[in-house]
Formats: structure tokens, sequence, C-alpha cells
């Protein structure tokens, strides 16, 4: 039930944004071990002009910022694999490894309001988070 928002400084097709989002997704599937059909992703194109990012960057347009929200529970070795993960499979899309920076927010359970205004702390979410 992670939500997440991925910024990028580049207008990209319908066809590109959706790889992009892609592959973020099945990279949270693959570590965080969600369900396939939990998906909530954003892609947020900003200006250039109003999203700086360091000058020694060497394709500044590519640069990607993924904030993912989740659930606390997930291992460290998780996050290790998630991080793995979304470059991978960004950077086989041309995005370089080192124009991606990613931010995971764990909160309690308790602090998300699912599946019509319930407390997630107080219902069946169909998967562990404790990975």
């Amino acid at each position: 039930m992670p939500a997440i928002l991925i910024e990028v400084r580049k207008d990209y097709n319908e066809e590109e944004g959706t790889k992009i989002i892609d592959a973020v997704h099945s990279a949270m599937v693959a570590a965080f071990q969600i369900p396939p059909e939990d998906k909530t992703v954003r892609l947020l194109v900003h200006p250039p002009h109003r999203f700086a990012v360091s000058p020694t960057k060497t394709q500044p347009e590519l640069y990607t910022l993924i904030s993912i929200d989740a659930f606390s529970g997930r291992s460290i070795d998780a996050k290790r694999k998630l991080f793995s993960e979304i470059v991978k499979n960004l950077s086989e899309l041309g995005i370089p490894k080192d124009h991606i920076l990613i931010v995971v927010r764990d909160s309690k359970k308790e602090s998300w309001g699912v599946q019509g205004g319930q407390s997630a702390h107080d219902v069946d979410l169909g998967f562990k988070v404790e990975v």
C-alpha cells in the first residue's frame, strides 16, 4: 500500500512515463513483496527552473527523485534490495544511476486511512509488511 511519487525534470511521453512508473512499481513488488495490483504511483514533471539539481550532474534533465511513503516494518535488506532494483530498472531506461535519489519515509500503520477510512492498523492488508 505504499504511495510513491516520482519527480522529474523532463516531460516524458506517455510510453516513457508508463515505463518509468512500471519500473519503480516492479521494484516495489520484488523488494517489499506488495501485491502487484497494489499500485499508487505518481509521475510529476517539474519545469527545470523549478527543480534545482547539482550542477555536477552530466544530464540534469534526467535527474529523478523518488519518494516512497510506506508502513514501518521493512528491513534494511528489503530497502537495499528496493534501492538496487529501482536503480537497475531505471538505468535500463537510460537514466544514469547517479541521477537517481530514493527516499523511503516509514510511518506506523495507524497513521494511514485505508479501505473506506479505517486505520490500516485495524484491517487485514492482504500482505506482510515485515519483509
